[in-house]
Formats: structure tokens, C-alpha cells, sequence
């Protein structure tokens, strides 16, 4: 169970947190997810994914997909599918050098209470898929009509709350996803070079 890295550990000294972070660790860190946690996740439209090549160079990207896109496959392992993009893939690339990967979840909607999930991931073809989780993401790829390139296993190390002080509540609008799309237009891909 994380108990904090050295970094964590000084600042906390410094700032004098250390009893405050500790209290966090013993009531907040878990190792597998629990109840509510899953339904949280089950929910969820969104995530921010982070991730680090070897040499630390730092990635952060949302995904997107139906609620629940990013299934739990038991209590201490996630899959989500990587859909069709721009084509960099920079987060997996990042895995394949760097397995660490962090997820956050926030349910801005509701409760506006976030969930950290962090731990090691890999990704991998459908042909490619690890045994005992063969069946349950070939079950999931039917099910899903969007172009899946690949998809992410994520073995979690540790699943934490984000507290809800600071999360802005937000309403939901209808908006048409044209999923898998390569339209310009639709993609907005030249806003910023205008």
C-alpha cells in the first residue's frame, strides 16, 4: 500500500501535513476497488488517463465513450478500448516504454466526487489479449459498434477519493458524437491555427 515517496514525504514535512497525509493513507488508499467505487466508474462518460515515457516526459488525455467504457474486469483490474484517433498514440506509446499509468474519474454530474485509480497498465490487440481476461473483453468488443484499435489493461496498485470541495457541478447537454469520425470539421482540428 502507498505510504507516500520520499517527495510526498518532504513537502508533507515541510508544510507540516504529515499527520493529515497520514490519516489519508490509513482511511482513503485502497489496493482493489470497492462498491462504490465500481459504481462510480460504471457511470462515467469520461476519464483523464496520465502517463510517462522512460525518462519521465509526462502525458494527460481524456477519453470518452458510453457510460461505463471503462470496465472493470474484477476488483483490482480495469480494460478500456483505445477508439480510433489522431493516430499519435502518445499514452500508449507511453506504456510501452513506461507501464505506470494514472486514471482519474469525476462525477461532475452528481456527487462531484473524483476517484484516483492508479497502477500499471500494457496494452493489446484483440488477438493478443491475456488469457484470463480473453473472454470478458471479446464479450465487450461486440458490444461496442465504435473502431477499437486496441485495448488497455490496467492491474491497480491503489484507488483513492478525490474530495468533492473544488469540483464544479456541472448539466449535461445533448450533443450528437459522430464516434470514429475523420471530418475536419467535426473534429475541430484546426482551432488552434487559425
Amino acid at each position: 500500500m502507498h505510504l507516500g515517496t520520499k517527495g510526498e514525504k518532504d513537502i508533507q514535512n515541510r508544510q507540516e501535513s504529515a499527520d493529515r497525509a497520514n490519516r489519508f493513507y490509513k482511511y482513503q488508499m485502497q489496493n482493489q476497488l470497492n462498491e462504490k467505487m465500481k459504481e462510480l466508474i460504471k457511470k462515467q462518460e469520461m476519464a483523464f488517463i496520465a502517463t510517462s515515457d522512460a525518462e519521465g516526459n509526462c502525458d494527460c488525455s481524456p477519453r470518452f465513450g458510453k457510460p461505463g467504457f471503462i470496465s472493470i474486469l474484477d476488483n483490482q483490474t480495469l480494460a478500456y478500448p483505445e477508439y480510433r484517433g489522431n493516430g499519435v498514440f502518445a499514452s500508449l506509446g507511453n506504456i510501452l516504454e513506461n507501464p505506470h499509468i494514472g486514471i482519474v474519474f469525476v462525477d461532475f454530474f452528481n456527487t462531484t466526487v473524483g476517484l484516483h485509480v492508479n497502477g500499471r497498465a500494457n496494452s493489446y490487440l484483440l488477438s493478443e489479449l491475456p488469457k484470463k481476461f480473453e473472454s470478458a473483453i471479446n464479450e465487450l468488443s461486440k458490444s461496442d459498434t465504435i473502431l477499437i484499435e486496441r485495448w488497455v489493461v490496467i492491474e491497480i496498485d491503489e484507488a483513492y477519493i478525490h474530495c468533492s470541495k473544488h469540483v464544479p457541478k456541472l448539466e449535461k447537454k445533448d450533443k450528437k458524437i459522430r464516434w470514429g469520425t475523420d471530418d475536419k470539421k467535426a473534429k475541430s482540428v484546426d482551432f488552434f491555427n487559425k
